[in-house]
């Protein structure tokens, strides 16, 4: 299916706080370096409108807790949690991201709402195994990686929402026949064209049917540098 841009839209409330999010955003890229887009038009087309098209999915998914692997300057994560509401944990390894991160969600007053968590996917799993409901990953490594390294993290009947360009066939072919090695399994696939009508998402959507057949995590970085056969 293919559609031209996302068919959720924010209330006004929502609108101010995904501004007010990109705005926070941009004039802490000055220091921290979160995101190479640093002009507004082009944040509001490839970090805001880019990170509402996997709402739909994230809504559609069980409730419970919600992580966003990768999440840099908050996307789609904080946008995520201000459509949805949800329960958010923000992933990321690097700790002055996260450090300013902690300091946006104060400003936009989502402190109660959404969380941060400084280190890698591998580490949280050992953590938080089966914690989560729903986790997004946009931009983040190929499809086989991805479900890798949320397969232990999600519960029963937890989705795995994928934000990804224009993916070849063959990354889509291996992580599907990953799929009954780590207890995933495609559910859907959704095209999109942002309102440039230019760029292009694909928003896989995987879900945990059941428990892996391998021990995970693996090592921090085995699943991008070595990704299962």
């Amino acid at each position: 299916m293919s559609d031209n841009v996302t068919n959720v839209e924010p209330t006004e409330a929502q609108r101010e706080l995904l501004d007010r999010h990109l705005s926070l955003i941009i004039e802490a890229n000055k220091i921290s370096n979160l995101t190479r887009i640093t002009g507004w038009e082009q944040g509001q087309l490839l970090h805001v409108e880019d990170s509402l098209v996997g709402v739909p999915e994230v809504l559609d998914a069980p409730e419970g807790r919600y992580a966003d692997l990768g999440t840099g300057g908050g996307f789609p994560g904080i946008p995520v949690a201000i459509m949805s509401g949800r329960d958010t944990l923000l992933v990321d390894s690097v700790g002055k991201k996260t450090r300013a991160l902690d300091s946006v969600i104060d400003e936009l007053g989502m402190s109660e709402v959404i969380k941060t968590y400084t280190g890698r996917a591998e580490d949280l799993a050992l953590e938080l195994p089966g914690e989560f409901a729903v986790i997004t990953a946009r931009a983040l490594s190929s499809l086989p990686s991805l479900i890798e390294l949320g397969s232990p993290l999600l519960k029963r009947g937890g989705r795995m929402v994928c934000y990804k360009a224009r993916p070849d066939d063959d990354e889509v072919e291996r992580a599907v026949s990953l799929e009954k090695k780590l207890g995933m399994s495609l559910v859907s696939r959704r095209d999109v064209v942002l309102s440039d009508e230019e760029t292009h998402r694909c928003i896989f959507v995987f879900e945990k049917v059941k428990k892996q057949k391998i021990r995970l995590p693996r090592r921090v970085g085995m699943a991008q540098r070595h990704p299962l056969a």
